[in-house]
């Protein structure tokens, strides 16, 4: 079996770096091409573009991953023919003309009120908020790191709205984070539901699911992966 490329998109308040475990999970599973999008988080066009121009680098299958915000980004994306799954981590799926402030706003995230704007437009998760917030299932220590080196985009982004979904034309897998702060749960499960995902899970975990559940993340990944993948 000939396993298909691996193209990683973070979200906000993160960079690619916040793949580093799931990245060593996958390779362990055999997966040779994986890579991780470093995106601007400056609009969604930009951010979609900066992934399909490293989709277009790669020959072959890609299965995209996006969390958070990558998952709008994903959407709007996707539709590259080579583009052969969606995978969701705890991640945004809008609807065409639908963006991820507007679906914030039908349940705000517990954590809605630690984040704050600067003079220059940038949204940020107010630093010593940021473990409570974004991943309260890691060690003090990661999340720190993850708080001081936070990624923040403009504000604007939230209400940029996907055109054209790309979880209508491919197969999609989706992860809810039960515990997520930052996204709320029922919006979650409520965006799986609607793009009928081939495999369902939930996981009990913070909005960091890529750091705190690697392996369960990376698993599924995997098994989207081989479902695409060629013979």
């Amino acid at each position: 079996m000939a396993l298909p490329s691996i193209v990683l998109v973070h979200g906000f308040w993160g960079g690619a770096a916040h793949w580093s475990k799931v990245i060593v999970e996958l390779a362990g599973r055999g997966y040779s091409d994986i890579h991780a999008v470093e995106n601007p988080l400056t609009s969604l066009a930009d951010d979609a573009k900066r992934t399909q121009q490293m989709v277009k680098q790669i020959d072959g299958p890609v299965v995209l991953v996006g969390h958070s915000y990558g998952g709008a980004v994903i959407t709007e994306a996707g539709n590259l023919p080579n583009v052969a799954a969606l995978v969701y981590i705890a991640a945004f799926a809008p609807d065409s003309g639908e963006s991820p402030g507007e679906i914030s706003q039908k349940r705000p995230p517990a954590a809605f009120p630690n984040l704050a704007p600067d003079s220059d437009g940038y949204l940020w998760v107010k630093p010593d908020k940021y473990h409570e917030s974004f991943c309260q299932d890691l060690a003090d220590d990661e999340a720190l790191v993850m708080a001081v080196t936070q990624k923040a985009p403009l504000a604007s982004t939230f209400g940029d709205a996907v055109t054209d979904p790309a979880w209508r034309h491919k197969p999609s897998w989706y992860q809810v984070s039960s515990e997520d702060r930052m996204i709320h749960p029922d919006n979650e499960r409520e965006m799986a539901a609607r793009l009928n995902p081939r495999e369902l899970i939930e996981l009990p975990a913070s909005h960091a699911s890529l750091a705190s559940q690697p392996a369960a993340v990376a698993d599924l990944v995997d098994r989207a992966a081989k479902a695409v993948a060629s013979v």
